[in-house]
């Protein structure tokens, strides 16, 4: 009898195991990734974030929210197919309309921006924790854009200013490279939309950025000459530095914004930030526990058999 009943509890452990780890494996194939340069909002406010995460923008979207931004990488809606303007409403295209991350439609001019320079070239990084294949499409607000107002399908123009499909994955990160339009100045917001091929999910991110002024040719690398010396002491992994105080309405920037990967210059040499790195981002522990579960259950099953050959 006890024998039986030893048997049936091991029977019923090695059963319940794999249960246990559903939610794990849920979780962790909602990752996926978000813009890290120039820094998109949920990142930046993510606790990932540096000092950033503690900006007043951060700390108000935080409070908005309700809850801090763990998962940066998961701000995804399934089935829009390309029918964003019909699927997400206007004043909740930072959030994608998820309750989750409500917090990034504050409408407000000092959160985190990255300086960048019209007319030059722009190589984003946008960190992934799993690979997809889809289509990129980057959007700039128009001339004349109020980051004070929330921001609206309006704002932005019908045709992306660039559009790349199934770019590799290196380093943890996809490298996006386009040439920046000429005609904006001051505070604007990057838009971008990651259209899966490979699931049924569209990405959403609200990456501010702030423009200096046109350079003297388009991708000619020549606004490089401009990089202050802050800007050239700045640590190599994407984080963005948070303004102190609110944006003027001129759109200026304040020596606190960060720099950008604009003036011809490309990230790819620069490592991709820490917290997103195939062997350090969100998906290295859940793996590690993923293999904890697998361990969990052979050694069950290895006490059925032996249980039986008695």
């Amino acid at each position: 009898m006890t024998r039986m009943t030893a048997r049936l509890s091991v029977t019923a452990a090695a059963a319940t195991a794999p249960l246990l780890l559903l939610p794990w494996a849920a979780g962790s194939a909602q990752a996926h990734g978000a813009p890290t340069d120039p820094v998109s909002r949920v990142y930046a406010c993510s606790p990932s974030g540096g000092s950033a995460n503690r900006s007043a923008a951060c700390r108000a979207a935080i409070s908005a929210n309700g809850a801090p931004f763990t998962a940066w990488d998961n701000l995804r809606v399934a089935g829009v197919n390309g029918r964003d303007r019909q699927v997400i409403p206007d004043g909740r295209l930072c959030s994608g309309n998820l309750p989750a991350y409500r917090g990034l439609d504050l409408a407000r001019r000092d959160w985190p921006a990255t300086r960048l320079t019209a007319g030059g070239r722009l190589t984003m990084t946008y960190a992934s924790t799993i690979a997809h294949t889809g289509t990129f499409r980057l959007y700039l607000t128009k001339p004349g854009y109020d980051p004070a107002k929330p921001l609206k399908w309006a704002d932005l123009p019908t045709r992306p200013f660039a559009e790349v499909t199934d770019p590799p994955l290196t380093n943890g990160a996809y490298h996006i490279r386009a040439t920046l339009p000429k005609d904006r100045t001051g505070r604007q917001m990057l838009y971008t939309i990651w259209q899966n091929s490979s699931t049924p999910d569209t990405y959403y991110s609200c990456s501010d950025v702030v423009f200096s002024g046109a350079s003297a040719g388009a991708g000619s690398g020549s606004a490089k000459a401009t990089e202050t010396s802050a800007a050239s002491k700045a640590p190599t992994s994407p984080r963005p530095v948070p303004t102190k105080s609110a944006q003027p309405a001129s759109g200026t920037p304040t020596p606190a914004e960060k720099k950008g990967t604009s003036a011809g210059t490309s990230s790819d040499s620069a490592p991709v930030a820490e917290a997103t790195r195939s062997d350090a981002g969100p998906s290295a522990p859940l793996l590690a526990g993923g293999a904890a579960a697998v361990l969990v259950l052979t050694g069950s099953a290895a006490l059925v058999l032996r249980l039986r050959r008695r």
